[in-house]
């Protein structure tokens, strides 16, 4: 059996990359985005705060906004010191640039290569950049160049909490509709980027709390326009725990699914988390079986049906249902 980790170096790797975060982003950072950075509880990280402060003579500042705690180390108009990155810290910039080309779009991706550029004054000994050792694989990928001013526009309205009125196509829809949101997240599932926003209210007209909030495709936004008013970042807001707590980016209600793989298909399931709730248990020779919470029946369907016979769905029986008329349909089509 491996040695295990000494709890204090772990307790060791959590203080320093908390020290790292306060001095060198100048920001200030709830309680609560600390304690998921550093994958810990509030209490260990005001224990970690209270460790730097004794032991490194820091001044760290601590403010309420609302029901909120948040950390910064005040700098005195200093300018933290610019630290030469190692091997290891670079090589990772470069895997994330080369690895996000294809969501970037073209201007991004320049802007990426040139902050990389910039970065060689930080390297030992002007060490080359690598870039020739990483690379992403395209096909099937959205060119993501002509929503590039969509994205800034965006980005600007996060940054400063102002209310975007956006005109959206879904991919069912025959036109666009207009919407004005508040833009919350954006994040990135299956080479494709969306944005978690809530709604606002329309100019002249009473606010109606809507069935689900916005999930939106960037691609599919046709115009975005900056209004001059104002938001307040939502306190029960949580991209953890609506998003990735089950499977399935469209959020309806959660349901148990299991499912036997076998083959190919079992063991690349079992290489895989694809919901934190997941149980993987072997079944004999070459099958597991996944049981876990998903909130799409679309994108179950679609996933299982991409695995062939190699996939048999046990639970819920409904869905048994559905894919036996999509297999009947199909069948027909080659017959």
């Amino acid at each position: 059996m491996p040695e295990k980790l000494s709890p204090y170096r772990s307790y060791g790797q959590k203080l320093i990359s908390l020290f790292a975060r306060l001095l060198f982003s100048g920001e200030k950072h709830s309680l609560i985005g600390l304690s998921q950075m550093l994958g810990c509880s509030k209490q260990t990280v005001l224990r970690l705060v209270e460790d730097i402060r004794m032991s490194y003579d820091v001044d760290i500042e601590e403010t309420m906004k609302e029901t909120r705690r948040y950390y910064r180390i005040k700098t005195a108009g200093r300018t933290p010191p610019a630290l030469p990155l190692t091997d290891m810290e670079i090589n990772v910039l470069l895997m994330c640039r080369a690895f996000a080309e294809n969501l970037l779009g073209v201007k991004f991706f320049n802007e990426a290569a040139m902050a990389l550029e910039k970065s060689r004054v930080l390297l030992p000994q002007n060490k080359a950049l690598s870039f020739h050792h990483f690379t992403s694989f395209k096909p099937g990928s959205i060119d993501y160049t002509p929503y590039e001013d969509s994205i800034r526009r965006i980005l600007q309205a996060m940054e400063e909490k102002r209310i975007c009125k956006i005109a959206y196509k879904s991919i069912t829809a025959k036109r666009a509709k207009i919407f004005y949101i508040m833009p919350l997240k954006i994040f990135s599932h299956h080479d494709t980027i969306y944005l978690s926003a809530r709604l606002a209210t329309k100019p002249g007209r009473p606010y109606q709390t809507p069935l689900f909030d916005p999930l939106l495709a960037i691609h599919r936004t046709k115009k975005v326009e900056l209004t001059d008013r104002p938001f307040e970042f939502p306190r029960d807001y949580n991209f953890e725990k609506t998003f990735n707590q089950n499977f399935g980016i469209i959020k309806e209600d959660a349901f148990e699914v299991e499912v036997e793989f076998k083959g190919y298909a079992a063991n690349y399931v079992s290489e895989r988390i694809w919901s934190p709730d997941q149980k993987i248990i072997k079944k004999g020779k070459g099958k597991v079986r996944l049981i876990l919470n998903a909130s799409s029946d679309p994108e179950l369907i679609t996933w299982l049906l991409s695995f062939g016979d190699e996939a048999r769905l046990l639970k819920p029986e409904y869905l048994q249902k559905k894919i036996k008329n999509i297999a009947n349909k199909i069948q027909d089509y080659y017959t």
